[in-house]
C-alpha cells in the first residue's frame, strides 16, 4: 500500500496506532483547540505590547511611504552594501529626507545576513532587487557585490528598460565577479576583460583607478565646473566638502557634463589649503547610456557620498535635486534637505559598521511633516 502522506512514515496494515475512545478523542480535540487558541491570544498581545522596530526585525527591506510633496506617486529605490563608507547609514537618511521632505516613496535594500542582521561584509545577499521592477529612480551605493543571478537580473533588467540611476562613490566598482565567473553578469566585473572595466567604466564612465588624495589625510572639496554652473542639479548648491578623499578618473568621455570636480585638501577640514600638486579630479558628472536594446539611461555619478561626506548641506541638495531632474520633476531653488530625526554617522572605514543592527530598525515609526 502506498503512502498517501510522503511526509509521514509508512506502517503495515493493522499496525497503526491504537485508537482512543470515542468520547476521550472528542475531549482531547476540544481542549488541544483551546490551548492552541490561548496560545494564539497570547502571543498577540506579545506583540501587540512590543515597540515596532522589534515587530520589525525580521523585516528584509525598508519601506518610507511619501507624504504629501512634488514626488509623490514616485518611487526610488536606494542600494546599501559596501564595506567602507557606510551606505547602510547614508542611504536610509536620504530616503528619510526625500519621502517626508519631498514625497518620494522610498525602499531601502540593505546587504544582510539571514536573519536581517545588516551585515555590509556579505556581497552576496540584498533581499528584495525584485522592487527594481517598479522603481521610477535607482540609487546604487555598492562596492564589490557579487550577487547571485537571480538577483542580478532585476539591475540589469531596470538599466536595460532605459530607467535612470544615481550612483555614489564605490558604484564605479560596484561589482566583482571572483566566485561565479561564468555568470552572465560577470563583466559587469570593475575588472572585466571581455567588458573592459566593467559596469563601472563602461556604462558609468569609470571604473576604480586609485585614491587621488591621501586615503584618511586629504579631504575633499567640490569646486562647481563654471560651463554648468546653470544646471538644475547644482540649483541651490554651494559649498560641497567630506573627509573622503578625491578618486582618480580618467575615462571620461567628451560629452559627459561635467557638474563638480574634486579638489584634494592638504587636511581632514574644510578650511584647509588646496593640495596644489594635485590635479583637479572630475568628482560629479552626468552621461547617457544607450544600451544595445536602443534604450538610453540617463546617469548621475559622484565619487563622493560617504555617509560622513553627506554631512555637507550642499551635497544633500545636489542629490535631492538629482532625484528631481532624473524622474523629470522640476527642481526647486532651494530644496529642503533637513534631516528627518537625528543623524550622527560613523566613520568610514572596514569593519567600523555598527554590529547587530537589524533592517527593522530603520524603520521611521512617526511621520514628520513636509516641510517645502
Amino acid at each position: 500500500m502506498q503512502n498517501a502522506d510522503p511526509m509521514r512514515p509508512r506502517v503495515a496494515d493493522g499496525a497503526g496506532p491504537s485508537r482512543a475512545p470515542e468520547g476521550k478523542f472528542q475531549t482531547m480535540k476540544v481542549g488541544t483547540s483551546r490551548l492552541a487558541a490561548a496560545l494564539r491570544m497570547m502571543l498577540a498581545g506579545v506583540f501587540a505590547v512590543l515597540p515596532l522596530p522589534a515587530r520589525r526585525a525580521a523585516d528584509q527591506w525598508v519601506v518610507y511611504e511619501g507624504s504629501d510633496g512634488p514626488g509623490k506617486g514616485k518611487s526610488i529605490v536606494l542600494l546599501a552594501g559596501d564595506e567602507e563608507y557606510r551606505s547602510e547609514e547614508g542611504l536610509p537618511m536620504l530616503g528619510k529626507i526625500l519621502s517626508r521632505r519631498h514625497g518620494f516613496k522610498c525602499t531601502v535594500l540593505f546587504s544582510q545576513d539571514e536573519d536581517g542582521t545588516i551585515n555590509p561584509n556579505n556581497s552576496s545577499n540584498v533581499p528584495g532587487m525584485h522592487l527594481l521592477r517598479s522603481a521610477d529612480l535607482a540609487i546604487l551605493q555598492f562596492r564589490f557585490r557579487e550577487l547571485p543571478d537571480e538577483s542580478m537580473k532585476h539591475f540589469v533588467d531596470y538599466l536595460q528598460s532605459g530607467k535612470p540611476l544615481i550612483a555614489i562613490r564605490t558604484a564605479t566598482h560596484a561589482f566583482h565577479y571572483s566566485k561565479n565567473k561564468g555568470s552572465p553578469y560577470a563583466s559587469y566585473s570593475w575588472d572585466s576583460k571581455d567588458w573592459p572595466g566593467g559596469f563601472g567604466r563602461q556604462v558609468l564612465g569609470d571604473t576604480w583607478i586609485n585614491h587621488h588624495g591621501v586615503h584618511g589625510r586629504e579631504s575633499t572639496r567640490g569646486i562647481i565646473e563654471p560651463a554648468n554652473a546653470n544646471h538644475a542639479v547644482l540649483r541651490g548648491v554651494q559649498e560641497v566638502w567630506g573627509p573622503t578623499d578625491v578618486y582618480g578618473i580618467t575615462h571620461l568621455r567628451p560629452d559627459d557634463t561635467i557638474l563638480l570636480r574634486g579638489q584634494t585638501l592638504s587636511g581632514m577640514n574644510p578650511g584647509d589649503a588646496p593640495n596644489d600638486g594635485k590635479s583637479l579630479m572630475p568628482l560629479v558628472w552626468t552621461r547617457d547610456y544607450t544600451w544595445d536594446n536602443g534604450r538610453t539611461s540617463r546617469l548621475l555619478t559622484s565619487t563622493i557620498g560617504a555617509a560622513v561626506d553627506l554631512q555637507s548641506e550642499g551635497l544633500r541638495r545636489m542629490f535631492v535635486n538629482a532625484c528631481y531632474w532624473l524622474t523629470g520633476l522640476d527642481v526647486p531653488e532651494r530644496a529642503n534637505v533637513d534631516y528627518v530625526g537625528t543623524y550622527d554617522p560613523t566613520f568610514f572605514g572596514f569593519n567600523k559598521f555598527k554590529k547587530g543592527v537589524k533592517v527593522g530598525d530603520h524603520v521611521l515609526e512617526q511621520q514628520s511633516p513636509v516641510r517645502k
